[in-house]
C-alpha cells in the first residue's frame, strides 16, 4: 500500500492514486483521486486525476461515477490534450448503461483521426447488445450514416432469429445503404419443422485415456451424457424424437477444432457442450456462422453469449444470479433497505459482488460495504469484518463458496449479538464445518440454482428410471443432462430450429426436474434462480416460477 493516504498534499494523492490503479484497488485510487480531480482546489493535474478516477470507476464497474466524473472533466478542463481518450472511455461508459444513443454521439465527437479502429472495435462489441427492434430503429433514425449500426442491425434481423416477412424491406434497404455482404445477410430460411432433429453432443469424454484417475476426474461428463440419453428416451415417448451424435472433445481445442471441421456437424439443427471455456468460445463463433443454436451445459459465465444471438448457457450467469438475489432481498426482506456484500476474491465472486450492488442499487436500496476477502488468509477474513456495524443493516451478502468463511460469518454475528437476514450461496449446506441446525436458527436465504426437490414426481421418477438404467443414484449433473436437452428438444419440436424469438416471448416455466427455466426478454442465459430457506430443517423455495 502507498504511504499517506489521505494526505493533505494532493501530489501525494494524485501518486497514491496512480500506484493504486496500477495494483487493481480501485476504490481506494477513486477516494485518493477524486479531491486531486475537483476544479476548486487548483491542482495543476486535476485532468489526469480526473481521468484516472474515470478509468478507476469503470474498473470497478462503477458507470454512473465514472460518467459523473467524465462529465466534469469535459466541461471543466475542456483544452485538456488527453480528451480523446476521456471521450473513448465515455462511450464505454454509456455503451455498458444501455445508452447505445449517447455512447455513438460521444463517440463521433472524437477527432477523424484519433482512436478509429479502437472505437469501431468498441462499437462492433457493445451495438450487438441492443436486444429489440425499436431500439435499433430509433438508433438508425438518430444516426442514419452509422455503419456499424447498420451491420449490427442487418446481423440481427438476418442471423438473430428477428426476421419476419415484414422486416425483407429494411433488412434490404441495410444491405444496399452500408454496401454489406448479401450472401452473409441473407436470413437462414425459417426450418420447417420436422418429424426428427439431429443434436451434436461435444463433451471431452477423453476415449483415448482409459487411466482410472482420467475416468474419475470425468464422471460428470458420463453423468451428463447419462442425463441426454434418458432425456432422449422420454422425448421419444412423447412422439417428439431426436436423435444424439456425441462427439468426444478431448481436453484441449485442438480436437475441438477437428470435430468442427467435419462436414456432418453443420446439418446438425442443435449443438450441446463444450463444458471448458476456451472452447466454448470457438464453439460460440462456429454456431453463428453455421447459424445452429448451441448450448453451454454448466457455464455460468454470461460474457459467453452477449453478443451471439445462437450461444445459450443452461445455467443462469453469475450476474444473473445476482440480480435475482438482490430483486428478493428488496422486494422480500422487508426493514432497512442496506446490505453489506462480502465476496470471495476470485473472478465469479467479484462479479457477484458488484452485480448485486449495481442490482440493489438500482431499485433504491444502498450497499454500506462492498469488500473483497481471501478466506484462505486469516488476516483477510479479520479486516473484511472488522468495523462492520451488523446490528443495523438490513441484510448481510456473503458469496463465497469456501469451508473457512461460513463458520467465520456465523461466529462474527454471535459476537456482535447480530442477526441481520444473511443471504449465501446452497454450498453452505454442503459445508461440514457449519450445522444445519445453525442455518435453521436464523434467517439464512440460500442462492440455489441447482435445487432439486426429492418430493417431486419428476425428481422421483427420473431417479427410479436412472437407477435402473445406471445401477447408481443420479448426480446434479445427470439432472442437468437430462433438464437442458428435455427443454430444448421440445422447443425444437414445438418451434423448429430457429426458436430464439419464440424463447424470448415466453417466461420462465417449471421445470422437468430443475424448480424452473426460461429465457425471456431476449436473456441467453436462464433467467430463474430459485432461493431457498431452511424451514424445521427443510429446504423450502421462496420463489417459486411466476411468483418474485
Amino acid at each position: 500500500m502507498p504511504a499517506n493516504l489521505g494526505s493533505a498534499d494532493l501530489n501525494t494523492r494524485y501518486k497514491n492514486g496512480k500506484t493504486l490503479l496500477g495494483q487493481t484497488r480501485y476504490d481506494l485510487a477513486m477516494t485518493e483521486l477524486e479531491p486531486a480531480a475537483a476544479p476548486g482546489n487548483q491542482f495543476k493535474q486535476a485532468p489526469e486525476a480526473a481521468y484516472l478516477y474515470a478509468v478507476a470507476a469503470s474498473r470497478a464497474k462503477k458507470w454512473a461515477e465514472a460518467e459523473q466524473m467524465l462529465n466534469l472533466l469535459r466541461s471543466e478542463y475542456a483544452q485538456w490534450p488527453g480528451m480523446p481518450e476521456a471521450l473513448f472511455l465515455q462511450g464505454q461508459v454509456s455503451f455498458e448503461q444501455n445508452d447505445f444513443d449517447n455512447a455513438l454521439k460521444v463517440l463521433a465527437q472524437l477527432p477523424a483521426d484519433k482512436l478509429v479502429q479502437e472505437r469501431e472495435n468498441m462499437k462492433a462489441m457493445y451495438l450487438p447488445r441492443v436486444k429489440d427492434k425499436p431500439t435499433f430503429q430509433n438508433l438508425l433514425k438518430t444516426h442514419p450514416q452509422e455503419i456499424a449500426l447498420g451491420r449490427a442491425y442487418a446481423d440481427k434481423l438476418a442471423n438473430g432469429g428477428w426476421f419476419t416477412d415484414a422486416d425483407k424491406p429494411q433488412l434490404d434497404q441495410l444491405i444496399t445503404q452500408f454496401a454489406l455482404d448479401r450472401s452473409r445477410y441473407t436470413p437462414r430460411p425459417r426450418a420447417l419443422k420436422k418429424s426428427l432433429y439431429n443434436i451434436g453432443v461435444l463433451l471431452p469424454f477423453q476415449f483415448d485415456d482409459p487411466s482410472w484417475e482420467t475416468r474419475r476426474k470425468n464422471q460428470f461428463v458420463t453423468d451428463l451424457y447419462a442425463g441426454l440419453r434418458l432425456a432422449q428416451d422420454s422425448l421419444q415417448r412423447e412422439g417428439h424424437p431426436v436423435q444424439l451424435f456425441a462427439y468426444d472433445t478431448g481436453a484441449d481445442t485442438l480436437q475441438l477444432k477437428q470435430v468442427l471441421a467435419l462436414p456432418e456437424l453443420a446439418s446438425m439443427d442443435l449443438i450441446i457442450g463444450p463444458v471448458y471455456k476456451s472452447g466454448s468460445k470457438i464453439l460460440a463463433r462456429y454456431a453463428q456462422q453455421k447459424q445452429i443454436v448451441c448450448v453451454n451445459p454448466l457455464s455460468q459465465d454470461g460474457d459467453l453469449v452477449l453478443d451471439n444471438s445462437w450461444h445459450y448457457l443452461f445455467e443462469p450467469s453469475t450476474a444473473t444470479q445476482a440480480r435475482q438475489a438482490a430483486q428478493f432481498a428488496y422486494n422480500r426482506l422487508g426493514g432497512a433497505r442496506t446490505a453489506v456484500v462480502l465476496y470471495e476474491d476470485t473472478r465469479d465472486e467479484a462479479a457477484f459482488g458488484l452485480a448485486y450492488k449495481q442490482a440493489y442499487e438500482a431499485l433504491g436500496g444502498r450497499v454500506v460495504e462492498l469488500r473483497r476477502v481471501n478466506s484462505n488468509a486469516e488476516e483477510s477474513l479479520i479486516t473484511g469484518f472488522a468495523g462492520l456495524d451488523l446490528k443495523n443493516v438490513g441484510h448481510l451478502v456473503v458469496a463465497s463458496d469456501a469451508k473457512k468463511i461460513g463458520p467465520y460469518t456465523l461466529n462474527t454475528l454471535k459476537t456482535q449479538d447480530a442477526r441481520p437476514p444473511l443471504l449465501t450461496y446452497a454450498s453452505w449446506l454442503d459445508n461440514n464445518r457449519i450445522g444445519l441446525g445453525q442455518l435453521d436458527a436464523r434467517d439464512v436465504y440460500f442462492v440455489h440454482p441447482k435445487y432439486i426437490d426429492p418430493t417431486s414426481f419428476g425428481v422421483q421418477r427420473f431417479r427410479q428410471m436412472y437407477l435402473q438404467r445406471q445401477n447408481l443414484p443420479p448426480s446434479v449433473f445427470a439432472f442437468t443432462g437430462f433438464e437442458l436437452l428435455y427443454y430444448f428438444g421440445s422447443q425444437l419440436h414445438l418451434n423448429g430450429a430457429a426458436f430464439q424469438q419464440q424463447l424470448t416471448n415466453a417466461g420462465p416455466v417449471s421445470g422437468a426436474v430443475f424448480q424452473g427455466i426460461g429465457y425471456p426478454g431476449g436473456a441467453h442465459d436462464n433467467q430463474y434462480v430459485p432461493l431457498t430457506k431452511l424451514e424445521r430443517l427443510e429446504l423450502e423455495v421462496l420463489n417459486p416460477v411466476g411468483i418474485r
